[in-house]
């Protein structure tokens, strides 16, 4: 799925995004596949000077797209003012593509009115098998402990900015976007098909934690480390213990992601 941004052409945060040209959506679309990041952070990552990304984030902040908030301590403190910190909004989410999700949403109504909730699933699973097979080859190929890197790669080809985050019993799969978030909300069969989908990919349990779907702000997906056996077998279960910030999954990114982008 391509990278590329589209917009709805009204509502003041969809036009404050677009405004100023590519720079301030690749502002916002930063926030969206990073996470909560500082001006400094935006500026290094994009290679612009931290007055630019600063001139862009009042404006995104002032249209609602963007919230500003105390960062989270990463070390010793030094002198001056606490750092802020930037993350998307709800609306901020919105702005980005969304389409469709009113005709998908009436035609899972539909299907559900007619052939009752198991269609529903069915659809669910038929829609998550395409990626899934296009994809198997590439995680059997790959060493259990980088599967959940590799799965995130495939994740952000179609289109959920996906990245992984080290956890003290596993990995955490942590998908910042998610194309079908609306439509889930109200079919949470799509996310239960997706998470089966990632336990046979991987070949272990996995334990979803949170979805955008649900209103959290990143659907995270615990991921045992590699040697802990399966003891429930390839499914959606696990005694993972949920992060108690949703926003900002427990662990730390993993440096070592090869092209996720």
């Amino acid at each position: 799925m391509s990278s590329t941004v589209v917009l709805p052409s009204a509502g003041p945060v969809a036009t404050s995004v677009a405004a100023d040209g590519p720079t301030r959506v690749r502002v916002a679309r930063s926030l969206l596949e990073h996470g909560s990041s500082t001006a400094a952070e935006l500026a290094e990552r994009l290679h612009l000077t931290p007055a630019a990304v600063r001139r862009h984030l009042e404006h995104l902040v002032d249209d609602g797209a963007v919230e500003s908030r105390a960062a989270r301590p990463r070390g010793p403190r030094g002198r001056g003012r606490p750092a802020r910190e930037f993350a998307l909004t709800g609306a901020g989410r919105e702005a980005f593509d969304q389409a469709y999700d009113d005709l998908a949403a009436s035609a899972l109504r539909f299907l559900s009115a007619t052939a009752g909730e198991e269609a529903v699933a069915e659809f669910a699973r038929a829609r998550v098998a395409a990626w899934e097979d296009r994809y198997q080859a590439e995680l059997d190929a790959a060493a259990p402990h980088d599967r959940a890197d590799v799965l995130a790669q495939a994740l952000t080809r179609e289109g959920y900015a996906a990245t992984v985050r080290s956890a003290p019993s596993g990995d955490q799969l942590c998908q910042h976007h998610c194309p079908v978030a609306h439509v889930a909300a109200e079919f949470p069969q799509l996310c239960e098909a997706e998470t089966q989908a990632f336990a046979r990919l991987l070949g272990s349990h996995v334990q979803r934690l949170a979805t955008i779907g649900h209103g959290d702000g990143v659907c995270t997906t615990h991921v045992p480390a590699a040697h802990v056996p399966a003891a429930q077998g390839p499914g959606v279960a696990g005694p993972a213990k949920p992060s108690t910030d949703l926003q900002h999954p427990t662990g730390t990114t993993r440096q070592t992601r090869r092209n996720i982008s």
